[in-house]
């Protein structure tokens, strides 16, 4: 699989960082396991506990889907562009290091070690499940129905694992089969237009489905 050349300050950028921000021990394969597998348990497990939904209970996935993507769009646009307070963290590793470690011209990671500076770290599939999907499906199991929390949770676990794959499939080398499919190369040129630094912070926040950048009139028109 190839890629375009390398620009030499990008490349001098990722042999810098490579050695601090990549441990000796990292698999980049392992962990994308962890998140497919781990996420797909969370998804097949709550599915299961669906029991004869109503087609009112069902509207609960159309919903925890538009509101996944609200999510997606502002904490782009928020606290992984600007600073924010307590997520300081979040903006280093995401404007200061993915955004300079990926950019337009050279968005495909180079070995299987790179994974790392597009995932989500292993920790954040926790945090996602524990601090958003959990809390928030329980107040819907408790003041609505238990199939409207079990379909929260399907729902909401199904798009951080979408956003992991296209994000994931994004910086594939662009001859790869599966970046040349006609969804994915739509999908891969308009997160390839954030990955503009001059551009990153005012257009194409969302990463899996720009519905919010349609509706908020922030998609990049070449």
């Amino acid at each position: 699989m190839t890629s375009s050349p390398v620009p030499e300050a990008v490349s001098r950028f990722r042999a810098e960082l490579r050695p601090r921000a990549i441990g000796p021990r990292y698999r980049g394969w392992g962990h994308l396991a962890f998140t497919s597998l781990g996420s797909l348990a969370v998804i097949v497990f709550a599915a299961s506990q669906v029991r004869s939904p109503t087609w009112l209970e069902l509207l609960t996935v159309p919903v925890s889907f538009l509101v996944s993507n609200v999510a997606e769009y502002f904490g782009h646009k928020g606290p992984m562009h600007n600073k924010v307070s307590g997520l300081g963290m979040v903006f280093r590793r995401h404007s200061l290091e993915h955004h300079r470690f990926f950019t337009h011209q050279a968005m495909a990671f180079e070995s299987t070690r790179d994974f790392k500076m597009v995932l989500f770290p292993p920790v954040m599939l926790i945090f996602f499940l524990g601090v958003i999907a959990t809390p928030i499906g329980t107040l819907a199991f408790l003041l609505l129905t238990p199939n409207c929390g079990w379909l929260f949770v399907a729902t909401g676990m199904s798009y951080f694992l979408s956003y992991e794959w296209l994000h994931f499939s994004y910086h594939l080398p662009e001859d790869h089969r599966l970046a040349r499919t006609r969804v994915v190369a739509r999908l891969r040129r308009h997160h390839t237009h954030h990955h503009n630094l001059a551009m990153m912070g005012k257009w194409n926040f969302n990463i899996t489905f720009p519905i919010c950048d349609a509706v908020m009139g922030t998609t990049y028109k070449e």
